[in-house]
């Protein structure tokens, strides 16, 4: 991202951070000056763990390269979206009549990646897409660009309890399905049908240990070459697209 395009999207300056803080303005993420003795960026971070608003501590210089303005040992990055409450989302699917298809991204950490996902998932009739708040990609105009657009057209919610939600969607009787090289069945050996969570995990570690548990089925994309993995972008739309022809009985 070039940087004056990064200036029209931070709010820098211990005030006008707080001032945004509680004005309620969507915050991708706050970034503060390590080991600083300003007792005003202490109360920051207080206000930020109990918003569970996702905050990072760096070095003056990292600062620096988002603005040379007086930020103060401060920078908040502003979101292009307005995250929405996920038992709400899932909750009005429900109420009508709709099958809930909820894609769990679990630390997917590249923003390309993110948004071409995005894409993906908003034109195979993803209801929402859930994400952890940390470790996530950030949402910038870098994933609105890689998404054409769809980034707006679905919803996006963060939590930072992913498997109480994950959970919940089990109890609520959604299915839940973790799609790794190390599935158990192919996808197209699977009934991708109905209710359902489909998790895809990280580009480096793939899905955590935790949401595996929760998961009750294991799935894989059948590969013929020597390569071990697909991106996970192009894994998330063969999945989904399996899943809308289906569903669609098509083929």
């Amino acid at each position: 991202m070039r940087e004056n395009e990064t200036e029209q999207n931070i709010v820098f300056g211990i005030h006008p951070v707080m001032e945004a803080i509680e004005a309620g303005k969507e915050i991708e993420k706050i970034y503060l000056k390590k080991d600083s003795t300003n007792p005003a960026i202490n109360d920051i971070k207080r206000t930020l763990k109990s918003k569970r608003i996702p905050f990072q501590e760096v070095p003056q210089e990292k600062l620096f390269r988002l603005t040379r303005k007086n930020h103060q040992g401060v920078i908040a990055l502003l979101s292009p979206i307005e995250y929405q409450n996920f038992e709400e989302v899932v909750r009005r699917v429900i109420e009508s009549g709709e099958a809930p298809l909820v894609l769990v991204l679990d630390r997917v950490s590249d923003v390309g990646n993110f948004g071409a996902i995005c894409r993906s998932a908003e034109c195979a009739g993803v209801h929402a897409i859930l994400i952890p708040i940390k470790g996530s990609a950030q949402v910038n105009s870098y994933a609105v660009k890689s998404s054409a657009g769809a980034i707006f057209n679905i919803p996006i919610c963060r939590t930072g309890h992913i498997l109480s939600e994950v959970r919940n969607l089990q109890e609520a009787g959604l299915r839940v399905v973790a799609c790794s090289e190390k599935g158990t069945d192919t996808i197209y050996n699977s009934e991708l049908s109905g209710p359902m969570a489909i998790i895809m995990g990280s580009e480096e570690d793939g899905i955590g240990e935790g949401l595996l548990e929760i998961a009750k089925e294991h799935i894989s994309i059948p590969m013929a070459g020597a390569t071990g993995s697909l991106n996970v972008s192009v894994a998330t739309g063969i999945v989904l697209f399996e899943r809308l022809r289906q569903a669609s009985h098509v083929g």
